[in-house]
């Protein structure tokens, strides 16, 4: 059993990393499980602190994944029309991932601030851009915690490798 807690985190593990880019996987609580996993299994102590702290960080990286992009399309000059429009369009274009998304993100900031302002062209599109530049900084947010996820898995694994595999 702990051989399979072992393969099946791994997998859990590299889908909470490809989770950072794949829309239809969330990436840290995907990872999170891949460590939940490694810790339940017998050969390691399971440290119960470890675990609520990072399943805190990957919650918290979750529900910014959908806040960041609106805050940026606000911070480069949106108004709720863009924040919408982004919001709205992040959503559609998920049907045509991964490149519907920008497309979907850029699109729906531009269109609500089009209808906000319809003779404000620069700034919506300095709003659209925003709201991509926030899709960004949010994917590199889940691939950074993806990354820190993988490497306390192969720290753990690795630091009771013998208790897994006492033959070598």
């Amino acid at each position: 059993m702990d051989y399979l807690l072992l393969i099946f985190g791994f997998l859990f593990i590299i889908g909470g990393i490809l989770g950072s880019f794949l829309p239809v996987v969330p990436g840290p609580p995907t990872g999170w499980l891949g460590l939940l996993l490694l810790q339940i299994s017998t050969k390691i102590p399971t440290d119960w602190n470890f675990l609520m702290m990072t399943l805190a960080v990957a919650i918290a990286v979750f529900v910014l994944d959908y806040i960041i992009p609106a805050l940026a399309t606000k911070k480069f000059g949106g108004s709720k029309y863009g924040v919408w429009g982004s919001t709205i369009g992040l959503l559609v274009g998920l049907v045509f991932t991964p490149i519907g998304m920008l497309v979907g993100l850029f699109l729906g900031a531009l269109i609500g601030e089009l209808i906000h302002n319809s003779s404000d062209v620069k700034t919506a599109l300095r709003a659209s851009l925003g709201s991509v530049l926030g899709f960004f900084f949010s994917t590199g947010i889940k691939f950074a915690v993806g990354l820190v996820f993988f490497y306390y898995f192969i720290r753990d694994f690795w630091e009771y490798r013998t208790a897994f595999f006492s033959w070598l």
